[in-house]
């Protein structure tokens, strides 16, 4: 794997926006000041699987003024939770985030760096947690209550969608949300987003059958979390990869169990812990 670093002395507003929503998903030099600057900055670390990091500087951001940002950083927070096999230990966090901006209202941002960006994190989050739990109805009537005005969430909402479907044996129904996410993303130059969405549409397309396309953006995905060690798509994408390829050689479980482990030992203590409890990281 290699590990890009931005050459840059100041970490301007730009630059972080590339890392967390453009092109070049990578952590600027320089230490981040604003609460927006940090928690940009976390997201990226995040999708790196550098969890303790991130949750240092979310946590500032979550205890600070500005209802929105803290929102936005409580499921941000969330979310590296479930990455870590955590959906209970995430319920908190994101309904804190959803009690926050309930009722707010003010300037939209294309990111969705907004209210209703932050309100439709939280009620994806939400989802996303009952359906690790397995409560499928709870999490369908939440994702009905999704006001996705961003791309950000319109390709958030097509992620949960499918992986509802896929939870409740409806794969085919699971296949348009996924295109429909990988074909947002990827118009928005949005490269963590289209790796991700390449996953989802792969376990999709892998589930009906179509396994020849499935194993193709699984190959793809798994380029690009090599190349900006994208950790915490790296190891979901060498599963399938494992699921849908030969694998002959073990090559595939090899690579998670080696990303699992940078994964693991840039987490916090309970962290490894949700991870090492949850049933859906194979530790």
């Amino acid at each position: 794997m290699s590990y890009w670093v931005a050459r840059v002395s100041d970490v301007s507003t730009d630059e972080l926006r590339q890392a967390a929503f453009g092109d070049a998903p990578v952590v600027p030099v320089g230490a981040p000041r604003s609460p927006r600057a940090k928690l940009l900055t976390a997201i990226v670390l995040g999708a790196q699987g550098r969890y303790a990091g991130a949750a240092s500087l979310l946590g500032e951001v979550a205890k600070g003024r500005d209802p929105v940002l803290a929102a936005l950083a409580l499921s941000a927070f969330a979310s590296h939770r479930r990455q870590l096999g955590g959906h209970r230990a995430a319920f908190g966090p994101d309904g804190a985030a959803l009690r926050l901006v309930a009722g707010l209202s003010g300037h939209a941002e294309p990111d969705g760096i907004d209210a209703a960006g932050a309100r439709a994190d939280a009620l994806l989050g939400l989802a996303a947690d009952n359906l690790g739990v397995g409560r499928l109805a709870v999490a369908r009537r939440l994702l009905a209550r999704v006001r996705a005005e961003s791309w950000r969430s319109q390709v958030r909402r097509g992620w949960v969608t499918a992986e509802i479907e896929l939870a409740d044996g409806q794969a085919r129904a699971a296949v348009a949300p996924a295109e429909a996410a990988l074909g947002l993303a990827t118009a928005s130059g949005a490269l963590r987003h289209v790796v991700k969405s390449q996953l989802v549409l792969a376990a999709a397309l892998g589930a009906t059958g179509e396994r020849e396309r499935a194993v193709h953006l699984v190959d793809e995905a798994l380029g690009v979390s090599d190349k900006y060690a994208l950790r915490s798509l790296g190891w979901p994408a060498g599963l399938l990869a494992a699921e849908h390829g030969s694998d002959l050689y073990g090559r595939d479980r090899f690579r998670v169990d080696a990303v699992l482990h940078a994964v693991l030992l840039r987490s916090d203590p309970e962290g490894r812990r949700l991870a090492r409890d949850s049933p859906w990281v194979p530790v």
